[in-house]
């Protein structure tokens, strides 16, 4: 990496999270938002966004932390917004999205018939972060969800797995690695690029028919990597790298589903294309 990339990252970072204190506190606090706060089971989607929003957190993650940036953002714009934990392992409190993925997505599965249940709404939209923009597509295509499931929008996803940099190719020159790795943390071991669970899920095809999809990707991705392998292949679906949006945004794995609203206005429009407008660095401010 040249030595001014490394100089760069950082500062992007910081002047994306200006651009989000620079947002006035009242666009927080839409007067059209139907609710406060989100996981708000009162909440019912109104004409404009019909369907309620699941947010799905990444490794590592849980309902609260991934989402401080985006559910209040996508609640001022008058969306249901709702978020769940999956994953977790006995004894390993708020790092969560480390069991079988196959298991994980049985949770989300009976998420999201609480969250229609509770809304009212006939299917819901579903956006996540890194493991939660994959774990769902499981859903879609063993689990019945692709009948619940109006589009799954996947920020970073590891669609394909992940090489980490090429650092999971040493795992064969460690006895016993693989193996532990298995045993203790199964919903890691799964996402390495070519693992069982990897092959059965992209086998025959990346989709299913009748949910739009839409992977947000960013050619700075030091966890999924290589980033292409992100990309989806079918019908109904949207590949976006941030950099074709806005070539001065050097956010990475963590930064592009954490806090940066150009990949949140680039949500929204994923959410609700029929009133999309163009995502550019601007939308930092927006």
């Amino acid at each position: 990496m040249l030595p001014w990339k490394r100089v760069l990252r950082p500062l992007a970072a910081l002047l994306l999270t200006a651009a989000v204190a620079a947002v006035p506190a009242a666009a927080a606090s839409a007067s059209d938002a139907p609710h406060s706060g989100w996981n708000d089971y009162t909440c019912r989607p109104s004409a404009a966004h019909p369907r309620p929003v699941v947010l799905v957190h990444g490794t590592l993650g849980n309902s609260v932390d991934n989402w401080l940036g985006l559910a209040p953002y996508l609640q001022s714009r008058g969306y249901c917004v709702y978020s769940l934990d999956y994953g977790q392992l006995p004894g390993v409190p708020l790092f969560h999205g480390l069991g079988p993925i196959d298991a994980s997505a049985g949770q989300l599965a009976a998420f999201v018939d609480e969250v229609l249940a509770a809304t009212g709404a006939a299917k819901a939209d579903l956006v996540g972060h890194s493991q939660g923009g994959m774990m769902p597509r499981y859903y879609l295509k063993f689990l019945g969800g692709a009948a619940k499931v109006n589009a799954l929008v996947g920020i970073a996803p590891d669609n394909h797995g992940t090489d980490l940099d090429g650092l999971t190719h040493l795992l064969p020159y460690f006895p016993g690695a693989e193996d532990l790795l298995k045993a203790t943390t199964p919903g890691l071991a799964d996402q390495i690029t070519g693992s069982a669970f990897l092959t059965r899920l992209n086998a025959g095809g990346d989709t299913v028919p009748g949910v739009r999809y839409t992977v947000i990707a960013s050619r700075y991705d030091e966890v999924v990597t290589p980033w292409r392998t992100q990309y989806l292949s079918g019908s109904g679906v949207r590949n976006v790298l941030l950099q074709d949006l806005c070539p001065l945004d050097l956010s990475e794995h963590l930064a592009i589903g954490l806090f940066d609203r150009i990949a949140f206005h680039e949500v929204a429009n994923a959410l609700d294309p029929a009133h999309a407008t163009a995502t550019t660095c601007a939308s930092a401010l927006s």
